[in-house]
Formats: C-alpha cells, structure tokens, sequence
C-alpha cells in the first residue's frame, strides 16, 4: 500500500488543487492519498472562508481518500512551525510514505540544497547570519547572505526563497531531515496563477483571487469556473447561510480579547515580539477593524501576513509557552480524522493498526483517548471552532454549531 501526503488549506477548493491531487497520485504512484487540512483558521490566522468540513468534503469528491485536521497551534503557526507540525503527524500516522507538494520551481533538488543547509546550519551559515542581522539587515536579507557564503551556486537561484510555495517546500524538506524521516518527498510546478494574484484567470485561478471575488456583489458568477463542479455547488449551497467569512467579522471578538490583556500586554501569544506587543497596546483604540490594524502596524521588517497571524493568536488564545511545551513533548499528539471515503476503507484500516497516536473519530470520546498534553492541544482545536461557530451564528443568523455534535464526513 503506498500512501502520499499533501498539506492544504483549500480555502477553497478549486482547479488547480483538484490538478495537484491528481499529480501527485501520478508522481508518487499512490494508492492512497491523505490531506493534513488546517482547521477552521489558517496559516495567517485568518478565518477560513468555509468550515473546515465544506473543505474536507470538497477535497473528498476531488481525489483525497481521508482528510485528517492539523491541530490549531500549527495550522496558524509559521512556516517552520507549520511544516513541523505537518511532518510530524504525517509520520506518526505510520502509513504515509511520501509527500508531494507545489512549487513555483518544480525542482526538488534545488529545494533540498536549501533545506539542508536550513535544517543543519553550518559553521559559516551561522557566522554569516549573526554577522549579517549585527549589520542590520533584516532576517531575510540576513539568511539570503548566509547561504550565498555556505551554498555554492546559490546566487544563481537565490530568488527561488522569494515565492510562497517554494518557502513551504523548503519548510517541509527541513523538517524531514531534521525527523530522519523516511518520509519520500516529491514536488510538482503550480500551474496558473500566482499564491498572490488577485485577478481570476481561465480556469487556474489562486485561492486568494476567490475569496476577493467573493466580495464582489453576485460573486459565484464569476467564481463557478473557478472550481470543479461538485465544489461549486457546495459553495452555492452554502453561500449566504454559512459562508463567506472573513477576517474583519471577528474584529469584535478580538478587541474583546485584547482590551482583557491590554494592561499585560501580549507577549505570552505565540510569535509576538516585545516591540509588536507595545505598538498593539499603543493603537487598539485608533483602528475600526482587524485589516486596517494589521495596516497600520506593519513596518519594513513586520509584514502584514506575521502581523495577522500574531493577531490570530491573541483571537485564539495560543500561547508561546503552550507552543514551546507541545513541541518538546512531541508535537503531535493525536490524528483527528474529519473524512474519508467508503472505498478507502481498507487504508483507514491499515491506518487504525499502524498509528503511533489515538485516532479521533468521534469527538465526545476524546477525552478518553488522549494523554494529559493531547487533551490540552484538542481543547484549542475545539476552542477555535467554536469561536468560529459563534462568528458563523451571528452574522448569518442561524444556530450554532457544536463541534462535539459534528460527525465526520463519509463520501
């Protein structure tokens, strides 16, 4: 039985996901394919446009055979921390063998120049590195220096580390290696548009052009070619009951949070500096929602994206030292399992033998499952729904949802 891996958020789902899945059965030769999706907030710690079981089934009806949940502190962790995260529970799951992932160069072994030396840091990777950030260069200007001075040839494709997708491959890569992995990983070249256009294309177009597309008024006009038919109709079928959600909708929620930490500060989130913590205490009061306080917080050297995911952080009570302490203990401590196909039964079987963590399938029985420290990374992955829920309840006016009534997802 060979099983292949692939991270997503698939937020939403659309073409060029579906064309992934489907190349990387044919690079790996899977007999099965396995998603480790983000819950309901991703990697920016932006809410998901879709709940995460719209997602799941999604990718469900489009080639994935099971669909297992990243746990909260690593979904909207990043990009070192999401990589961990992902490694980690495709190899203590037992049955992945290998992974395939997107990338803007399609090359795996210029990739792994990289991840190697990322993953290790040589002598003259660190001298030049702390020599760069004493000079004031940023972290990234910084670490591009260092592996000009320990990767021959790397200024031949040093803009390689400037694409999205390639950075995450490369995350992952280094997380392998630093594992000993035995994990096999595979890379295909993204086709269509770029992680970052906003534009819809013919058919290619990236999720971020969907979900500003849905801000458009009567957007799934524009959105159906987009996404493989049986997406659209969920899409459809939800639109203007359950979705779409976007990240000012839980600027209420947020300031709440803030205003009870605003005399301590936030440095105890997960990712944020002294120096953010201060400027977030100095202008809560001056910005009317999360987009336009990530705005006026953001520097040369603090991007909208870090600055969005420290605010996720504080929005769902993620802590550093929660972070710090998962990680030393194992990272991974559970399988959550949001779906899977019938016909897929005999990997789900084979998954049930070889897993080196519980495997959650109904959620009222977890507690009886997991460790101490698996029960305490769960309880934020049920926190973070249930926020999500509430946001989902008010602004549609429908009830609310409770994750520990939500069956998993049979196709």
């Amino acid at each position: 039985m060979k099983v292949t891996g692939i991270v997503a958020e698939y937020n939403p789902f659309h073409n060029g996901h579906k064309y992934q899945i489907e190349q990387a059965r044919k690079l790996t030769g899977a007999d099965y394919i396995i998603v480790a999706l983000s819950g309901n907030f991703t990697q920016r710690g932006t809410p998901a446009i879709l709940n995460k079981y719209d997602r799941a089934k999604m990718a469900l009806l489009n080639g994935a055979d099971l669909v297992v949940e990243l746990p909260s502190f690593y979904a909207c962790a990043s990009a070192e921390y999401f990589s961990k995260g992902t490694m980690t529970l495709f190899e203590k799951l037992g049955v992945v063998d290998s992974i395939c992932f997107g990338s803007e160069c399609g090359n795996l072994n210029t990739l792994m120049e990289i991840a190697k030396v990322l993953a290790f840091e040589p002598e003259n990777y660190k001298k030049e590195l702390r020599a760069s950030l004493r000079n004031g260069y940023s972290y990234p200007s910084a670490r591009n220096n260092a592996l000009l001075a320990s990767l021959p040839g790397f200024a031949a494709y040093s803009t390689v580390i400037c694409y999205p997708n390639n950075i995450l491959g490369i995350e992952y890569l280094k997380a392998l290696l630093q594992l000993e992995s035995s994990i096999v990983p595979y890379t295909n070249e993204r086709v269509g548009s770029g992680y970052h256009d906003y534009g819809l294309s013919q058919g290619y177009s990236s999720a971020i052009s969907i979900r500003h597309a849905l801000r458009l008024e009567n957007p799934l006009e524009y959105i159906r070619a987009q996404m493989p038919e049986n997406c659209f109709e969920i899409l459809k079928e939800t639109y203007g009951k359950a979705t779409p959600v976007f990240q000012n909708d839980f600027t209420s929620i947020l300031k709440y949070r803030m205003l009870l930490e605003h005399e301590n500060g936030y440095t105890q989130f997960a990712d944020v500096s002294e120096d953010l913590s201060n400027k977030m205490k100095k202008h809560l009061f001056t910005t009317t929602d999360i987009s336009s306080f990530c705005e006026y917080l953001k520097t040369k050297d603090l991007t909208h994206a870090r600055i969005s995911r420290c605010l996720g952080h504080v929005l769902l009570d993620l802590k550093q030292s929660e972070l710090e302490e998962f990680l030393k203990e194992g990272t991974i401590f559970y399988g959550r399992i949001l779906g899977f196909r019938t016909a897929s039964a005999p990997l789900l079987t084979e998954l049930k033998k070889r897993s080196l963590v519980p495997l959650i399938t109904k959620v009222s029985e977890a507690k009886n499952q997991l460790s101490e420290i698996g029960l305490k990374q769960f309880e934020k992955d049920m926190q973070a729904s249930h926020i999500y829920e509430s946001v989902v309840s008010t602004k549609f006016g429908v009830p609310m949802n409770n994750e520990y009534q939500r069956e998993i997802i049979k196709c």
